[in-house]
Order: C-alpha cells, then sequence, then structure tokens
C-alpha cells in the first residue's frame, strides 16, 4: 500500500507540471497579444507546489518570465523539494 504512495506522489508531480506547463504557455501566448493574463502567484503556486519541473520547462521552452528573479527561485526551491520528497519515499517505501 505504501508504495502507491511514492507512485501517487510521481503521478501528482507530473500532472501538476503539465498544467504548469500549460499555463506558461498560455500566458506566454496572451502576453504577446495583450490580453488577459494569469496572476504571477498562480504561476508561482502551481510551480512550487507541485508543478516546478513543467513550470522550469516553461520558462525555458517559451522564455517567458525568464528575468523575474524570484520565478527562479521559487520554481528551483519548489523542484527541490519535490526532488527530496521523491527520493525519501522511495528509500522508505521501496526497502520495505
Amino acid at each position: 500500500m505504501e508504495k502507491y504512495l511514492l507512485l501517487g506522489a510521481v503521478v501528482f508531480f507530473a500532472l501538476m507540471s503539465l498544467i504548469a506547463l500549460i499555463l506558461y504557455k498560455v500566458d506566454k501566448v496572451k502576453a504577446e497579444k495583450k490580453k488577459w493574463r494569469t496572476k504571477e502567484a498562480t504561476l508561482l503556486g502551481f510551480g512550487f507546489f507541485g508543478g516546478a519541473a513543467g513550470a522550469l520547462a516553461g520558462m525555458k521552452l517559451f522564455r517567458h518570465k525568464t528575468k523575474h528573479w524570484y520565478f527562479w527561485v521559487i520554481n528551483i526551491a519548489g523542484l527541490l523539494w519535490q526532488i527530496l520528497l521523491l527520493i525519501f519515499l522511495a528509500i522508505k517505501f521501496l526497502r520495505s
């Protein structure tokens, strides 16, 4: 049963990353068209709370928000805790 927690975390982070990647693309397109934008807090929240890989990929792929230092800090911090959680879960549950 505990091994499903690791799988669930991987699936959660993958889905959050996909959503974050899409949000960055949508925001970039809207920025180019001078339309309503996604709030920075939404972009940062999705990155920090599970979608850091997608957020960082979106920043690089779409060249979006790359000049804002706090986007780098928040998304990298999110990526670090997400990786550490996966390592912890892997060590804890794959040993047993």
